[in-house]
């Protein structure tokens, strides 16, 4: 037994299901179920450089025959999107599950999205499990269902499943065989005449998966008290249960296609039917396609996570009532070396179209010095939107991850297009955001291997860059002067600001010594939004030394001197 959570539990359900080969690329929520598979010799996993290139790969794998996997959250699923489409037409070789991990409440995101909608978009199964256990058992089912009815399965995980622990039995891995290929030109070359008739085996499909939801044990009938059902699935049930558990259910763990004739059976046994669900009233909808008499929940439900003591309210028809939020205001850690880059930005004024990252915390005051964020890669297409609108002091700004993520496509678009200006690469060897993984800019590989490394500097060049520079952007008069320089320039200038995240270099410099007596209370320093330097009561500053990493920073914003740099071997 172990206690592990939803996404280790899936994991570990996939790997005893014959999973051979697991791609994606890191995304909270989703992050962890390819991390546990890094030192496991029977997959075959990697960090992709994006969730299409991952979903191809994984797809790929399984139409040569072996049993594979793509995860990614929901925004990552939408990097997906081209060849999901086409894979419900060309069906699977062995079985191949898409895991989309959403994040209702947005704890770590963009947007809220019920990537539900994107399983019946694509006219592919859905499984959704409700705890770590069922995650476990689900996706076993997931590989089977994908085989029986040869097509990509999504199994749908959202953030309280995937982060909740709970004690898990496990067992042994199954000895799948690769299965042989054979050429099937009319399945997987998707030219018209092919893709004509695979819609219409697609449709037939759908016909046999209906029928098979209305049966399979993924959907389960609990009855008990009769005045009351709930149809719900994924963690939904759980909060409905735990506020009503004396009533009736209708569970679904195969939610799509609809099983319209349980459903009807359930409404039938109990006296009013009330349907729980996060986001979007997807159940709801398909509940009174059905003709199903039901109570729904108020609009305002929509937005944001279902908690327990939410059921009572839809129960009623009340709408939600919004409480403050009481959390801390994000801030970049002390070190990082991304708030020199923000301190020069905001004092030169510029106008920062940013990107999907921890620098993403730029725009927060009193850095306040990056001004869109969209989605990845877009803090270069957005810079380039800017100059053809006129503006001629934007600046782009991109994390070298997400640079190879997304933004290389951006920056020869932007060179091949004439654009001028800047564009900084925040280069600090990781993917940080998600917790410090590898990408091919680091030259490792998920199982911790030297391998290729990508030189961003030489890429830029060959994508159109007029000019590359690479700048330690602790150096912060240095790093201005040279903003200042290129964006005097008429060309397309990169700046790649390079120097690793402190959880990746792990040593940081002396703490600034600071004379209160040279202290003018100017607070210049503060305006870099380091936690580890504050104001103390009287007034005077504090640096607290079991936070600071020597960046210095603060130094360089300190004119009366009252903070004093300290050399250290990191710094050149």
């Amino acid at each position: 037994m172990r206690f592990i959570s939803g996404n280790e539990a899936l994991a570990q359900g996939a790997y005893e299901e014959g999973l051979r080969v697991a791609c994606a690329y890191p995304g909270t929520p989703s992050t962890e179920i390819l991390e546990y598979y890094a030192h496991i010799p029977e997959i075959d996993a990697q960090w992709s450089v994006n969730e299409k290139v991952a979903f191809e790969v994984a797809l790929g794998a399984s139409v040569r025959g072996a049993r594979s996997l793509c995860a990614a959250k929901h925004v990552g699923v939408n990097v997906a999107m081209d060849p999901l489409m086409t894979s419900a037409y060309t069906g699977v070789g062995a079985g191949f599950v898409l895991v989309s991990c959403d994040d209702p409440g947005i704890h770590s995101s963009q947007n809220e999205q019920d990537n539900r909608l994107f399983a019946k978009a694509a006219k592919i199964p859905l499984i959704e499990p409700s705890s770590p256990s069922e995650a476990y058992a689900f996706i076993k089912t997931a590989f089977q269902v994908s085989e029986e009815f040869d097509t990509p399965v999504m199994v749908r995980m959202t953030t309280r499943i995937s982060h909740t622990k709970e004690n898990i039995v496990i067992g042994t891995r199954k000895d799948i065989p690769v299965r042989p290929f054979t050429v099937n030109v009319p399945k997987y070359v998707m030219v018209p005449g092919n893709a004509y008739k695979r819609h219409i085996e697609l449709e037939q499909r759908l016909v046999r998966l209906k029928q098979y939801a209305e049966k399979t044990f993924l959907n389960t009938i609990e009855i008990n008290n009769r005045e009351i059902g709930f149809i719900t699935s994924g963690v939904s049930y759980l909060y409905a249960k735990e506020m009503y558990p004396g009533a009736s259910f209708l569970k679904l763990g195969f939610s799509w296609p609809f099983p319209e004739t349980l459903a009807r059976s359930f409404s039938k046994k109990v006296k009013k039917v009330y349907i729980i669900e996060e986001l979007e009233p997807f159940l709801e909808e398909h509940v009174r396609l059905a003709g199903i008499p039901c109570t729904g929940k108020h609009p305002s439900f929509r937005i944001g996570e279902l908690r327990p003591e939410h059921i009572p309210y839809i129960v009623r028809g009340k709408s939600k009532e919004e409480k403050a939020s009481g959390a801390r205001k994000p801030v970049l850690c002390p070190g990082c070396p991304h708030r020199s880059v923000f301190t020069v930005l905001k004092k030169l004024k510029k106008i920062v179209a940013g990107d999907i990252g921890c620098y993403t915390l730029g725009a927060l005051p009193p850095l306040s010095s990056l001004h869109t964020c969209l989605c990845m890669g877009s803090g270069i297409t957005f810079f380039e939107g800017f100059g053809k609108a006129g503006e001629r002091n934007a600046v782009g700004v991109i994390g070298d991850s997400t640079f190879v993520h997304s933004g290389i496509t951006g920056l020869i678009n932007a060179a091949y297009n004439k654009a001028r200006g800047v564009i900084i690469i925040l280069d600090n060897s990781t993917t940080a955001m998600t917790g410090n993984q590898p990408h091919p800019g680091t030259g490792v590989t998920m199982q911790g291997e030297q391998t290729k490394k990508l030189s961003l500097e030489d890429l830029c060049r060959v994508c159109g860059a007029d000019s590359v520079d690479v700048i330690n952007p602790r150096d912060v008069t240095a790093l201005e002067k040279l903003i200042i320089r290129r964006t005097r320039e008429n060309a397309l200038s990169v700046i790649i600001a390079r120097y690793p995240c402190r959880f990746v270099l792990k040593v940081g410099g002396c703490p600034p010594a600071y004379d209160k007596n040279k202290c003018k209370k100017c607070y210049m320093c503060l305006t870099v939004d380091c936690p580890a330097v504050r104001k103390s009561e009287d007034g005077y500053i504090v640096v607290d030394n079991s936070l600071c990493a020597g960046c210095n920073v603060c130094v360089e914003m300190c004119g009366p001197g009252a903070l004093e740099r300290n050399k250290t071997k990191h710094e050149a």
